[in-house]
């Protein structure tokens, strides 16, 4: 009887300690796990998936399921996506080239629609990232976003700002899906409902993503997208491949950052930030004239990085040179090249001209027993190729475009060069999950959010807020509204031309854990996000 009471206060004395010990979190926090995705409800709905005992990639996949109705202007089942998960694996499910591509596709860039629909990655990444880490049965994932869409919801601010988008001769059956009884097109806070898609989702959900691949969904789609002048086929649908791989890992401070290789666009964000870090740069690097050098030089890494666009192509460089790009030697090279007083010509940056583009979504994630996914996942440009499968629901992409300026010629099951860059950035103590949206902004997006936040000392949701310059295709700087007006003045006055865009893409979506165990959760507000945890 002693010895019970004795083990019973040794017990009693350990709870003690390590409630003592354990901190309380800021409110602002969470303690477990959180979800970073481009809308409260998406968030939530990834967050009850963790809390419900899923895995970190099932709460990602439940998230960009959800977002794919609630932001259905950006991803969906008709595009493409690439996962970066902790245990440092890249699961790519990025479109494809049909194979009727057409020779001379590429000529006409860069008109858009029907004719650059590839073929469809999303759901096959989904299935072979769940067969890995999944831990909920697939079906549990798909039932919230089956409920969205068959009963309906209110129409966000984002995307009701994008319904105009659809209203062209071009788009019917995607007008009709956003048009009331009378033909009219909806408005914000007007209830949509996505009752084709929530059908297939059921069928998916039951009978796995095969029943889209293969069978009368595939059937079906492949019927709609023929009669909107597409050219995939059934066999295109059948013969898609995901690939998993190792993800590139780079040294940047405390942290590994690890990324995903070509054709995604890790490869440029670790050639801009490798360029920055030997700067040396620390939070007096936004002060006085220090701030205008600071980012003359972080403008002029962007440049460099547009001029490696091309080299980091699988099409034109293996993978040891591609490699050799994320490398300090080479990023040695390039700041050697930057003057601190002015601006090159333009081939001094070996600038190709391509296409600026737009779009995608983004989802970090955190779960309870420290897993970590960055996914990042797009149909494009906004409602991609602007054809709805009126069969299925299914909004296809318009990916085929990324290839306009970047290549010269394209193959059956190439894929098309992406900037999409989902990370996960680790440390023996902290961790830190990050991607961005908008196109060719992306790299920018994250490059920012990363060096204000690691070394300009801003909070993480402070780093995200930061306005953006973006680099685009001509070179020309294009300023975030709210950008310093004393630093836009100054580039200019070293020779660097400004553009003025009518909107930015760029959406920053990030979680992370620090060295006290409490996890920052933030969801960019550009996009009105909000992150959602416990």
């Amino acid at each position: 009887m002693a010895r019970s009471k004795a083990r019973f206060c040794v017990v009693a004395v350990i709870v003690c300690v390590a409630v003592l010990v354990r901190r309380e979190c800021p409110a602002d926090t969470f303690s477990r796990a959180a979800v970073a995705a481009d809308s409260a409800t998406c968030s939530q709905i990834g967050r009850d998936i963790l809390q419900s005992g899923g895995s970190a990639v099932d709460g990602a996949i439940a998230a960009l399921l959800c977002t794919s109705v609630i932001n259905a202007q950006s991803m969906g089942l008709g595009g493409g996506s690439i996962f970066t998960v902790m245990d440092t694996k890249i699961i790519n499910s990025r479109e494809t080239v049909p194979r009727k591509v057409k020779p001379d596709l590429l000529n006409t860039c860069p008109t858009t629609f029907h004719q650059w629909i590839a073929v469809p990655g999303e759901l096959r990444g989904y299935e072979q990232a769940h067969r890995i880490y999944g831990k909920l049965p697939w079906a549990t994932l798909f039932q919230p976003t089956i409920k969205l869409a068959r009963e309906g919801f209110p129409i966000p601010q984002i995307q009701g700002r994008y319904l105009p988008y659809t209203d062209t001769n071009e788009t019917k059956p995607l007008r009709k899906l956003f048009s009331d009884e009378n033909g009219n097109l909806l408005n914000v806070g007007d209830i949509v409902k996505f009752e084709k898609l929530a059908d297939t989702l059921e069928v998916i959900a039951k009978e796995g993503a095969d029943a889209f691949y293969k069978g009368r969904i595939a059937e079906d789609l492949i019927r709609d997208i023929e009669e909107a002048g597409g050219t995939l086929s059934v066999q295109d649908l059948e013969s898609y491949n995901v690939t998993v791989t190792d993800a590139w890992a780079v040294p940047l401070g405390e942290y590994q950052m690890y990324i995903p290789p070509p054709p995604a666009g890790g490869v440029l964000l670790s050639l801009v930030l490798n360029i920055m870090k030997g700067y040396g740069l620390n939070s007096a690097s936004l002060t006085g004239e220090q701030k205008t050098l600071t980012y003359h030089r972080y403008v002029e890494a962007l440049k460099f990085a547009n001029g490696m666009k091309k080299q980091t192509n699988p099409q034109f460089s293996s993978e040891e040179m591609a490699r050799r790009f994320t490398g300090d030697s080479f990023a040695d090279h390039i700041r050697s090249l930057i003057r601190s007083d002015t601006v090159h010509d333009p081939q001094h940056y070996n600038i190709t001209p391509h296409l600026d583009t737009m779009g995608t979504t983004h989802v970090s994630v955190l779960a309870e027993d420290g897993s970590a996914v960055s996914v990042t996942s797009t149909i494009n440009q906004i409602y991609g190729s602007k054809v709805l499968s009126p069969s299925t629901g299914v909004i296809l992409n318009n990916q085929m475009l990324d290839f306009c300026g970047r290549v010269s010629n394209i193959f059956p099951g190439d894929q098309p060069p992406s900037s999409m860059a989902p990370a996960v950035l680790k440390s023996p103590s902290k961790t830190l999950v990050i991607g961005s949206t908008g196109g060719n902004m992306i790299t920018t997006g994250i490059a920012s959010t990363l060096m204000h936040h690691l070394w300009f000392g801003k909070s993480l949701k402070e780093a995200i807020a930061e306005p953006i310059v973006f680099v685009d295709s001509q070179n020309a700087l294009n300023f975030e509204p709210n950008f310093d007006t004393d630093v836009i003045e100054a580039l200019k006055a070293l020779g660097h031309t400004q553009r003025n865009p009518n909107r930015f893409f760029n959406v920053v979506n990030a979680v992370k854990r620090e060295e006290d165990g409490c996890i920052y959760a933030v969801s960019d507000a550009r996009k009105l996000g909000q992150a959602a945890g416990y």
